[in-house]
């Protein structure tokens, strides 16, 4: 039975996740670390820890108490903290991630865990966020009617396993479990390329226009709604775009040519296709 969570990074993903198991009725314990005090102070003021660890080694030592460790961090941090934690785990503990890629982490912990004598590894990931981070925006509610995906390592879950999966689904979740490649690619189409799209749209129109009061006057909600993933920190999406390279270079080169293709066909009947293609996509959304 799960009593004890430690959650390693208490941004929005860390923090919401406290939120909702505090939401969801659990009564254990729920420790939190995370590298800026700021964040680490607001995840505990807004009730989302009960004990906010103040450094890493610390939080290591703690790791061996604790049932479930959940690592919402970047994904190239993840990757250093399974290292990390891997010689100090047990068979009786579960480590999970919600890392925005998973097949190099689901390959790590094919290594690292799952072993005679070692901790569970279940890789995972939740659609769900917001274009801004931090704690300070986390809410219990951010996964309700959100899918989270799992890229499992083995076949055959452990009971621990299963029991965080219950947790996970008493967020309003639905679960899909995917092959770690698929997954990558998948995110890479639906995730990642509008990430990609926002972030040189709003760069171009910075570029082109900077603060012209015109833009705020005329663009309305269609600006507002294609920039709005602009806000991203970069310093999430850097481990995305270093993790999943290849999928997400060729989402970009199938742009560039749809692009083309728009471009080439702005007066002809090609253009047309084009919006019934794309309205017939939105109808089954």
């Amino acid at each position: 039975m799960i009593e004890r969570v430690l959650i390693v990074g208490t941004g929005l993903i860390g923090a919401s996740i406290g939120l909702a198991l505090r939401a969801a009725g659990f009564a254990g314990r729920i420790d939190g670390w995370d590298q800026s005090a700021l964040e680490l102070s607001a995840a505990q003021e807004m009730g989302a820890l009960d004990n906010a660890i103040e450094n890493q080694l610390e939080a290591l030592q703690l790791a061996r108490d604790a049932q479930v460790i959940v690592l919402a961090v970047p994904v190239l941090a993840i990757k250093e903290w399974m290292q990390q934690l891997a010689p100090a785990m047990s068979p009786g503990q579960l480590i999970t991630d919600v890392g925005s890629t998973k097949l190099e982490i689901t390959e790590l912990a094919g290594k690292l865990y799952g072993g005679e004598g070692q901790a569970t590894f279940l890789p995972g990931h939740p659609m769900a966020g917001k274009e801004s981070g931090g704690a300070l925006l986390a809410e219990g509610t951010l996964f309700n009617g959100a899918m989270w995906l799992f890229t499992p390592v083995t076949a055959a879950p452990t009971d621990l396993e299963k029991e965080w999966r219950g947790w996970v689904g008493f967020f309003g979740t639905k679960m899909l479990d995917m092959d770690a490649a698929r997954h990558d690619e998948m995110c890479a189409w639906v995730s990642h390329l509008p990430q990609m799209l926002s972030t040189a749209l709003s760069a171009l129109l910075e570029e082109k226009f900077g603060d012209a009061p015109e833009i705020a006057a005329i663009g309305g909600r269609a600006l507002r709604e294609t920039t709005r993933l602009g806000a991203s920190p970069y310093s999430m999406w850097r481990d995305v775009a270093l993790t999943n390279t290849d999928p997400i270079a060729d989402t970009l080169l199938a742009l560039e040519q749809r692009l083309t293709h728009v471009r080439e066909n702005l007066r002809t009947p090609g253009l047309r296709e084009e919006f019934s293609l794309a309205n017939k996509f939105r109808s089954r959304r």
